[in-house]
């Protein structure tokens, strides 16, 4: 029922992934319920509240506890996740889970045996997600030798074109920390390049992350139809909104996603 814990040497949140495993990490346990989770939350404002690091499948009873409590407050719920699910767990976690991340950390066996993983079972799961109605996203870290060849990235967004032409896919930047500081930083103009290749394959919503004002369009989300940007961002700041209940304020096209 349960996924794996990948053991990721190039963790850019390692702070939080390592707590404790990692007698270097700052941060430390808490314990807490999920009701007193849910309610700091609900305080702060927080419309979404997401389960994470490690890997949250192998805990999602608990994720399911804090989520019914977060649905009783009117608060969405997110999965943060390396998606090594099966459909029994999905099957699972689907009344109680809106929106679904996934990252896809290459398109090579060779490399996913390198971090404990198996490919196969991620490109399953992600194609069983957009099938029972997850509200599905894609980040993979851009890792300079690692999973930048233009081959691999062509590979990559064609199978995820495949699925949904409508599946956002994010790249963001690789920078050197924790146990991983051989490869260089990942660069801007590395970034435009695999979001070229992304919309190359056919995928109509692709975002460059990590590098604010450094990706030029790549932060925004545009209407496939007439090109209006019809969300404009730098980093994680909202700047400018063009929809109408859900639809391009210029044309009337339905743009996918939760917009509420």
């Amino acid at each position: 029922m349960l996924g794996c814990d990948y053991h990721c040497s190039y963790c850019q949140n390692w702070v939080t992934s390592q707590a404790i495993r990692d007698p270097e990490a700052v941060s430390s346990i808490i314990p807490t319920t999920a009701a007193q989770l849910v309610a700091l939350a609900f305080e702060q404002g927080a419309p979404v509240i997401a389960s994470t690091y490690n890997e949250p499948l192998i805990t999602s009873e608990w994720a399911v506890e804090v989520f019914q409590e977060a649905k009783r407050r009117g608060l969405r719920t997110a999965y943060i996740s390396n998606g090594n699910g099966t459909p029994e767990v999905l099957a699972y976690l689907k009344p109680w889970v809106d929106f679904y991340k996934v990252d896809l950390k290459g398109f090579s066996q060779e490399e996913y045996r390198k971090l404990g993983g198996q490919l196969a079972g991620v490109l399953e799961t992600i194609k069983h997600l957009v099938q029972m109605g997850f509200w599905t996203e894609i980040v993979t870290l851009i890792i300079p030798g690692f999973n930048d060849s233009e081959q691999e990235l062509k590979a990559m967004t064609e199978f995820l074109a495949s699925i949904s032409p409508d599946l956002p896919w994010h790249v963001t930047a690789f920078h050197k920390d924790y146990k991983m500081l051989e490869p260089d930083n990942t660069t801007a103009r590395s970034l435009i390049r695999a979001a070229e290749i992304g919309q190359r394959s056919g995928l109509r919503y692709v975002y460059a992350g990590n590098l604010p004002g450094l990706v030029g369009p790549h932060e925004h989300t545009f209407c496939p139809s007439c090109g209006t940007a019809v969300v404009r961002r730098r980093g994680y700041r909202i700047l400018e909104v063009a929809l109408k209940h859900g639809a391009c304020a210029s044309c009337g096209t339905a743009i996918p996603g939760f917009w509420t």
